[in-house]
């Protein structure tokens, strides 16, 4: 078995454990959950959760940026 680190910011952990502890499980396995979700997810389903992750973002940026 392999293993993967991913660094969160403090936030992201927070989520995480708010969304697995509402779910009654163990912030690994939401995350396992999710992982396995997303493998087996078809293509196009996945590629269009990534454009709108994207175009979120990229809002998100901009609003920023217009702010700063």
């Amino acid at each position: 078995m392999n293993v993967v680190t991913i660094p969160l910011t403090e936030t992201q952990w927070k989520k995480l454990q708010e969304k697995a502890q509402r779910l009654r499980v163990a912030p690994e396995v939401l995350l396992r959950a999710t992982l396995e979700d997303l493998l087996t997810r078809p293509e196009e389903d996945f590629r269009r959760t990534v454009e709108y992750v994207v175009q979120k973002n990229t809002e998100l940026y901009r609003r920023l940026a217009a702010g700063a």
